[in-house]
């Protein structure tokens, strides 16, 4: 059994460790400045956005549809649709929590095999004091 600490006053005080752990993306943005947020750079459209999240869904969607993945960490019988939905024991063969993130930048990317970029990415949104 793996037991690790968790500096909870460092990572966050209102959010206690135990549900930290269950939360897969952390993400830490620095102050923007004033004339950023002002400024009349125009982002990537939510419409754009949607369609790349519902593709990346519809892959997932597919690779789940096998019920070969079906199996729960008791070892009944579940519904996983999303990559958030694998349990530690389908996760043996692609690794737990880095893994189902980086396939999930995979998916919404749009590839087929997980690189080392997309593994750098899942790392990058996971808390430094608990991995």
């Amino acid at each position: 059994m793996h037991l690790r600490t968790c500096n909870c006053n460092i990572i966050s005080k209102a959010i206690s460790c135990p549900l930290l752990d269950r939360i897969d993306i952390h993400i830490e943005f620095p102050r923007v400045d004033y004339e950023k947020l002002i400024g009349n750079k125009v982002g990537e459209l939510s419409e754009t956005i949607r369609k790349r999240v519902q593709t990346a869904r519809n892959i997932q969607n597919t690779r789940f549809a096998n019920p070969g993945s079906r199996i729960s960490n008791n070892g009944s019988s579940t519904d996983i649709v999303c990559n958030a939905d694998m349990r530690a024991r389908l996760c043996t063969a692609q690794c737990h929590r880095i893994l189902k993130l980086a396939r999930t930048i995979v998916d919404l990317a749009g590839s087929e095999e997980i690189q080392s970029v997309h593994l750098a990415e899942a790392l990058q949104y996971r808390p430094k004091l608990m991995m």
